[in-house]
């Protein structure tokens, strides 16, 4: 058994008070490799921002669990080697799909885990989650349940169709369970195709592909229902048109992909929602990057050359989220 506090992590019942009060959003970046891990701590470290280590089931089994222990150890200790006195670093498990692999989580160092059955029938989504909460809070871990399904494909989660999480289930799920967050769903979804052309309107400026609006309403419902509860948002990724064009110039083939909007982002994150997951858009950057290096240097075979520029892209972009859409810059000095 490994617990999270000795490896310098915290949970999320504090930071999500905060900002549920404050009106901003905790970012939850998902993690696979190094580079990123690096790009992650030091935007949060730079704007002293608290952060959240998303690690999926397929990201843990491909990095190693016990690589992912230390990872997080040397994330904290590296976060206060760039001037982070108390850094407020979360290592969470995304999506996950059993109460054996939370557990695994729980027992190798995870200070936070999701489980997520909101693919099942409501009562055994309830059962399930409650078994997990039950095991977790033994040992002060925090717990995120879902309500609704989102569309779209992100590592093993993938559903066609999305389905609004029921206002009117909020309280009782949330009550039989006794988890500590809820992801909905109000129109994001998973993946770098959010959306069909057909979904979506035409800007007659930009002639860029705009979405059809996030679904406010159900969130101010289910806000209305859980006063003050800590809501999440899962698959925000906004899909940087700049990077999905200098991936489609340098070789790639990513067609009419389309993101959530900024904008939407930010009004979220002055309400309930106070974690917003994003994923894609650090793929993208990285892509992006790595492509332009490989199509500009074609002799480079260093992985440094091409990794580092990534990292360097991946950095600015965690910092534009934690400044410009999130808001939590400066809420963990």
């Amino acid at each position: 058994m490994v617990s999270y506090k000795d490896l310098g992590l915290v949970n999320t019942r504090e930071m999500f008070a905060k900002a549920i009060k404050g009106g901003y959003a905790v970012p939850a970046f998902n993690f696979n490799n190094m580079e990123q891990l690096q790009a992650i701590v030091m935007a949060a470290a730079e704007t002293k921002s608290p952060v959240i280590l998303q690690v999926s089931k397929g990201a843990r089994n491909y990095a190693n669990q016990t690589l992912l222990r230390y990872m997080a150890e040397g994330a904290v200790e590296y976060a206060k080697e760039l001037g982070w006195a108390k850094p407020q670093i979360v290592l969470h498990l995304d999506h996950g799909d059993s109460f054996e692999l939370c557990k695994s989580c729980v027992d190798m160092g995870f200070s936070s885990v999701m489980i997520d059955g909101s693919a099942l029938p409501y009562d055994e989504n309830v059962a399930l989650t409650k078994r997990v909460v039950e095991y977790a809070h033994q040992h002060d871990v925090t717990v995120e349940g879902e309500l609704g399904v989102l569309a779209g494909v992100e590592d093993e989660v993938a559903s066609e169709v999305s389905h609004y999480t029921k206002p009117e289930e909020v309280v009782d799920f949330v009550t039989k369970t006794g988890v500590d967050s809820l992801a909905i769903s109000i129109g994001t979804s998973h993946g770098a195709y959010k959306f069909t052309p057909e979904q979506c309107t035409v800007d007659p400026k930009t002639g860029r592909l705009v979405p059809p609006p996030l679904a406010f309403d159900v969130l101010a419902a289910i806000e209305k229902e859980l006063p003050g509860f800590p809501i999440v948002l899962h698959g925000s990724s906004s899909v940087p048109q700049e990077e999905v064009e200098t991936i489609n110039k340098y070789g790639g083939a990513l067609k009419a992909a389309v993101g959530i909007p900024e904008e939407e982002l930010r009004q979220a994150a002055k309400s309930a929602v106070c974690k917003i997951n994003i994923d894609s858009d650090s793929r993208l950057a990285m892509t992006a990057a790595i492509r332009e290096v490989f199509a500009t240097k074609p002799a480079e075979f260093d992985p440094r050359k091409y990794l580092g520029p990534a990292r360097d892209n991946m950095k600015k972009l965690y910092i534009h989220k934690i400044k410009e859409v999130l808001g939590s810059d400066g809420k963990a000095e």
